[in-house]
């Protein structure tokens, strides 16, 4: 056990002391207590001179042993350093592990330094995005992958989902990009993954929906136009008049069926951005407000709030689209004496445009996939009233176009509000704003 250091010191004060007594034995105290300290000096130096040798070569040789406070000052350097040596094993195999299993990861890998430079990419990175071992290190990942979505998405720090950048130099692959960051770190991790199959998939399946509906539309044509002849007809027999009138209503919601399947096909099969032509948000939502005035099921109040005249730079069909699409469900699911509103206001954020009516409502857990194709709340409700469930999917991908995005609130029983927010670039002010509630 070792003793504590002011033992030690108290030994080497007693031993000096001794030195002097004997000294002034032999009448000279002060070359005997010289005598003893430097005795003392060479000991510590040679101590001195053995831990140090042993610290340069710690690695093949055994500490030193000493007394006294050196053979504590050795026994805790080499705790300390045993210490060390069993982390950097662990450190290293723990390294080894996972350049193994990034190795076999189904997906690429790459780890982002600063700014934005390559530190480090596994296998599947390499073959996949074309990048060189040590040539390509310190480089700029948006310099090597150039596409406009990707360039923004690490510029961003990767907020949200990545993009999927079809790169037809690297084998006509799609490619979808996750980009990690942790708060107060520097480094950043990029994920890439093969959704080729997925993407060839899915293009697979808006051709046929695209080619479906058009083939569709024909027949279906041919079918209305003798529906309407047959009910038009004085000489129908009254027992078959109402099955007419149901085939009729059944082939108007196939038709809007087919229309809305060929315009979400036209959506997605569109460019990722939508033009940028300047329209009049406050006289579009007027129009509507008269047309939904004008039909006999609306709601007994329908209210529209202008409190901008500015522009949005967009395209103006897909524009229409959105808003048609919300007010008119809004108007469906509002009983006669509810009441529907219209607001359209722009700030530091961007033009808003907000529906709210005071309708059934939408319980908690459909609102996340309320803009799926087909997808209804009330399935049985929603054919009665004759939607096709596709409205809101042409909402969200006519908002994608736009750069906007779609906010829904819902309380069951009291009524929701969709909400469009467009970004500021989508915004364009005029000279002399004004403002008015209609």
């Amino acid at each position: 056990m070792s003793r504590p250091a002011w033992q030690h010191l108290l030994g080497i004060f007693g031993g000096l002391l001794a030195a002097l007594a004997c000294g002034w034995i032999i009448d000279r105290p002060g070359l005997c207590a010289s005598l003893y300290l430097a005795a003392i000096v060479a000991w510590q130096a040679r101590n001195l001179i053995r831990f140090e040798h042993w610290l340069r070569l710690r690695s093949i040789l055994k500490p030193p042993n000493m007394d006294g406070l050196w053979g504590n000052t050795v026994a805790i350097a080499n705790r300390l350093y045993q210490r060390k040596r069993f982390h950097k094993r662990r450190a290293l195999t723990l390294l080894r592990e996972l350049r193994r299993m990034t190795s076999a990861m189904p997906d690429g890998a790459i780890l982002l330094g600063p700014t934005r430079e390559i530190l480090w990419f596994n296998p599947m990175a390499a073959d996949w995005l074309g990048l060189r071992r040590k040539l390509d290190y310190g480089i700029r990942i948006d310099n090597l992958i150039r596409q406009p979505e990707f360039v923004e998405y690490v510029a961003g720090g990767g907020r949200g989902p990545g993009p999927r950048i079809h790169m037809p130099n690297l084998g006509d692959r799609w490619f979808a990009f996750n980009l990690i960051t942790t708060s107060g770190r520097d480094l950043q991790l990029l994920i890439v993954r093969d959704v080729t199959s997925e993407a060839r998939l899915e293009s697979m399946r808006r051709d046929f929906v695209a080619n479906a509906s058009h083939e569709l539309r024909s027949p279906l044509t041919v079918v209305r136009g003798y529906l309407d002849t047959l009910a038009d007809d004085p000489v129908l027999d009254e027992g078959w008049r109402e099955p007419v009138r149901e085939m009729q209503r059944q082939s108007e919601r196939m038709h809007g069926i087919v229309s809305d399947l060929l315009e979400l096909s036209r959506l997605e099969a569109g460019s990722s951005e939508a033009e940028r032509e300047p329209i009049d948000v406050a006289g579009l939502l007027a129009l509507m407000r008269k047309e939904v005035l004008a039909r006999p099921d609306r709601p007994a109040q329908f209210d529209l709030q202008l409190e901008s005249d500015a522009l949005l730079l967009g395209a103006e069909p897909e524009l229409h689209s959105i808003f048609q699409n919300l007010i008119m469900n809004a108007v469906k699911y509002t009983p006669s004496a509810g009441r529907v509103s219209v607001r359209f206001w722009t700030d530091g954020l961007g033009g808003h445009v907000a529906v709210t009516d005071t309708g059934i409502g939408i319980p908690a857990a459909h609102i996340p996939r309320l803009t799926e194709r087909f997808y209804r709340v009330d399935a049985g409700r929603s054919r009665k009233l004759g939607g096709s469930g596709l409205g809101l999917a042409i909402v969200k991908h006519a908002l994608q176009r736009h750069g906007a995005q779609l906010e829904i609130s819902s309380e069951e029983g009291k009524g929701s509000t969709f909400t469009c927010h467009f970004p500021p670039a989508r915004v364009q002010h005029r000279a002399s704003p004004a403002a008015g509630v209609a």
